[in-house]
């Protein structure tokens, strides 16, 4: 593939006390994606497995796991995976491409994408999650197409994990992999390779590897950024540099008031690039999480589903006994007629978008081009996400609200309000 194209860009962040305001973990990220990909958010309840089963991911097989956790998924809806979600635990996950001196090779092997949902479904920790990432690293390897389009399009990974008590950035190049722990403060990453020399694990070849390829002689101090990342970085890679030292500013403006809300403002940020809309990428769905430290209150996930944050509204979701699957917000499935199974892949296009999708995008292209239009949606859209957050607000005060009553009709009761109030636009 050509060193020009590298069209894909993600910003991942993660808050500890004492930059926190409060004594919580936030999480949050933004995906970006191809402009016109659609992101669904799927809900999976815990299961158990046969021995010796296996389960199928984008392109291969894997061993499964005895037993499965329940996790929320935001994912671009053609694949198996996710580009960031949680698990009934408090595990959060995001993963961002990169590319490094070790080459991506184009073979179907375990997406990033998929990466993220086996770890969530398999880790009580975050510290699992990457020892879980790792060893599935080696069984495996990463590769495949990550779009979907007939032109392979490839990258290696890094993720930003977190659970109620601390985080880690796990960065690879292709099966060397390594993983820097963190515990207090604000983190980002950027679709580059961050870890210096505050390295909690690696792979075990990392150093031996990096040199036979004469990409480090030994006696210096070992830097993986340093040592793996590309002497000359693609275009796009250089501007992701831009967002990654935008993103650290924001988080240390910000430091001992981080919030929901104010990360939510952060993946708004339009001037810095952390909401993106150009080359034909945007920011196609978000999500920021909430990881009280108190072991009583319930982790509180927002997800848009819906491109540009700018737009669209943060709606709350929590684990409870029994979850409502949203259909509003899951894409129609095509089974094998689906361009992903068929041979050669993705030569046709199909119309993945689902309810919400669609009622969003239409009332923002009702409001196109009057500016008095754009204000009113705006101002509903803040409205709806105000009443969201008085209810993640009590939720964290331990507040019971009765409205909804039941938290597992919460994100439904949410995304119905949403395309309630796109109707009321588009009529």
């Amino acid at each position: 593939m050509s060193m020009a194209v590298y069209p894909s860009s993600c910003d991942c962040f993660v808050s500890l006390p004492p930059a926190s305001l409060s004594p919580v973990v936030v999480f949050a990220k933004n995906s970006d994606r191809p402009c016109m990909e659609v992101q669904e958010v799927v809900y999976y309840g815990a299961a158990t497995h046969p021995k010796g089963s296996k389960v199928m991911c984008t392109y291969i097989e894997v061993e499964q796991a005895p037993k499965t956790l329940a996790v929320l998924l935001s994912r671009p809806a053609w694949l198996w995976g996710a580009e960031m979600g949680a698990n009934e635990i408090g595990v959060c996950i995001g993963n961002e491409a990169v590319w490094t001196k070790e080459q991506v090779e184009e073979h179907d092997a375990l997406l990033g994408m998929d990466l993220v949902r086996l770890a969530l479904e398999r880790s009580h920790s975050a510290k699992d999650a990457v020892l879980i990432i790792a060893d599935l690293l080696g069984q495996y390897g990463q590769g495949g197409s990550c779009k979907e389009d007939p032109a392979p399009f490839m990258y290696h990974n890094t993720f930003l994990l977190c659970d109620r008590l601390e985080a880690y950035v796990l960065e690879t190049a292709g099966r060397y992999w390594v993983a820097e722990r963190i515990t207090e403060g604000a983190r980002n990453i950027s679709n580059q390779l961050s870890i210096g020399t505050s390295i909690w694990q690696e792979h075990p070849q990392l150093r031996s590897h990096a040199l036979a390829q004469g990409w480090w002689n030994g006696t210096e101090e070992f830097n993986f950024r340093t040592v793996y990342s590309l002497k000359t970085q693609p275009v796009r890679m250089e501007a992701a540099k831009a967002r990654y030292r935008a993103g650290q500013e924001l988080l240390e403006k910000q430091k001992g008031h981080i919030t929901a809300e104010s990360m939510m403002q952060l993946l708004r940020n339009k001037e810095s690039g952390i909401c993106m809309d150009s080359g034909g990428f945007r920011t196609t769905s978000s999500m920021v999480s909430v990881l009280p430290r108190c072991p009583h209150l319930p982790c509180i996930h927002l997800l848009t589903a819906t491109p540009d944050p700018s737009r669209s509204v943060f709606k709350p979701f929590v684990f409870c006994s029994r979850v409502t699957q949203v259909p509003w917000v899951l894409s129609p499935t095509f089974g094998e007629n689906d361009p992903l199974w068929q041979t050669p892949r993705f030569q046709t296009q199909v119309d993945r978008r689902h309810e919400l999708y669609k009622h969003h995008q239409r009332a923002l292209e009702t409001s196109e081009g009057n500016e008095n239009t754009q204000r009113h949606l705006q101002d509903k859209q803040r409205k709806m996400e105000a009443d969201n957050l008085s209810l993640v607000s009590n939720l964290l005060s331990g507040i019971e609200t009765s409205s909804p009553s039941d938290l597992s009709d919460l994100f439904l009761f949410c995304v119905e309000k949403e395309i309630a109030s796109y109707q009321e636009e588009n009529h």
